[in-house]
């Protein structure tokens, strides 16, 4: 039986996608309501940026955000392929390097609160 890497690939893919679709939203609101002020006590924007201080918050914040990207990422390549681009080692390379970046600028802007 041959060994096959898919399921690393997969798996946040998977993840991603279920997180983009049902969390994200959630969060943009949340984030949005309490930035206008508009939230309970609990959900005050200084209340929600003193909990992402702490360390496990911020590193919830950046899984979320890596398997975000990485679904993005990865949701792009099967439509670059689909559209006729047949250079998938280099879509491949660029748009995960892409996913790596914007995962690594947020763990950066994150450890800087």
């Amino acid at each position: 039986m041959a060994k096959s890497n898919k399921p690393i690939v997969w798996g946040p893919f998977a993840a991603g996608g279920t997180v983009t679709a049902f969390v994200t939203p959630a969060l943009i609101l949340i984030t949005l309501l309490a930035a206008l002020g508009a939230t309970p006590e609990l959900l005050r924007y200084e209340h929600l940026l003193a909990f992402l201080r702490h360390g496990l918050a911020k590193a919830a914040a950046v899984a979320l955000v890596f398997v975000s990207l990485w679904s993005a990422a990865h949701r792009l390549r099967i439509t670059c392929y689909d559209l006729g681009v047949r250079a998938d080692g280099m879509v491949a390379t660029v748009v995960y390097a892409v996913a790596l970046v914007g995962t690594l600028a947020s763990a950066v802007f994150l450890l800087r609160l």
